[in-house]
């Protein structure tokens, strides 16, 4: 089965895609801070700092939801319950975003955001129940 390349490809994603939320939110934290507006009274610099915040919160969950698939493919065994529900979790943000990015960015964030999601659903289901379990040898039945 291909469950080992399907983790580590999972894996690599969610890599690459960590460094890309943080700047993201980067990114707009700097608008925050040219901007200078307050919303309903709220603090510009604090706003700024909770996006910089949720920024690298969000890279770390990336990072540890890598790798949690990373090991579960170099080990062939299933993640953990700890694991499979950061795996869920970060599925669940997937999809999440992936409804709001299509109105917002377009379908091309939908779409790499839907391929992200399916990479995790398809690493959770291949390591499914009784996955990586080595299986009982049976002695001959005798004739």
């Amino acid at each position: 089965m291909a469950r080992r390349p399907i983790a580590l490809v999972t894996a690599l994603v969610l890599l690459l895609e960590a460094p890309g939320i943080v700047a993201l939110n980067a990114v707009m934290a700097r608008f925050l801070e040219a901007q200078s507006m307050s919303l309903d009274g709220m603090d510009p610099d604090a706003m700024a700092t909770g996006t910089r915040i949720l920024g690298y919160v969000s890279g770390a969950a990336l990072l540890l939801c890598a790798l949690v698939a990373l090991l579960a493919g170099l080990r062939d065994r299933r993640p953990g319950r700890l694991g499979r529900g950061l795996l869920v979790g970060c599925a669940v943000v997937h999809g999440v975003l992936g409804a709001v990015a299509v109105g917002l960015l377009g379908w091309r964030a939908f779409a790499f955001l839907m391929v992200v999601l399916g990479l995790i659903v398809l690493t959770l289901v291949a390591y499914g129940k009784g996955a990586g379990r080595p299986v009982a040898e049976k002695a001959p039945v005798p004739a």
